[in-house]
């Protein structure tokens, strides 16, 4: 019987630290991410676990994300958003959404700390 409980109880706290975890996460919203620059980081995460921009044209993606800095690496496009500085102890990394175009359609995002 012990072991059951200790067993629930453990059960128990992994629903809730992971339902806190999901509530608290913040999703992609394509205003948010154009009114609020500097947390973009926030929600990096949600736009990359979500594949929202996997198969979309450039086109798609400038109305969703607006214009970042492109460049041409191997022969793919890759442009690269600002996703701002989120607070740390230490010294605040640059982070960077890159999403990567292949025959004019993106096929990777990634999420870039400096």
């Amino acid at each position: 019987k012990r072991n059951d409980k200790i067993g629930m109880f453990f059960f128990f706290a992994f629903a809730i630290s992971t339902s806190l975890i999901w509530y608290f996460e913040e999703r992609f919203s394509a205003q948010r991410w154009a009114s609020h620059p500097k947390s973009r980081y926030k929600m990096a995460e949600d736009i990359i676990e979500s594949h929202v921009l996997i198969g979309k044209t450039k086109a798609e993606v400038f109305k969703l994300l607006g214009y970042g800095k492109a460049s041409l690496v191997n022969d793919s496009l890759k442009i690269s958003y600002s996703l701002g500085k989120p607070p740390s102890f230490s010294k605040p990394k640059k982070e960077h959404l890159i999403v990567t175009f292949n025959k004019s359609v993106v096929v990777k995002v990634i999420h870039l700390i400096e």
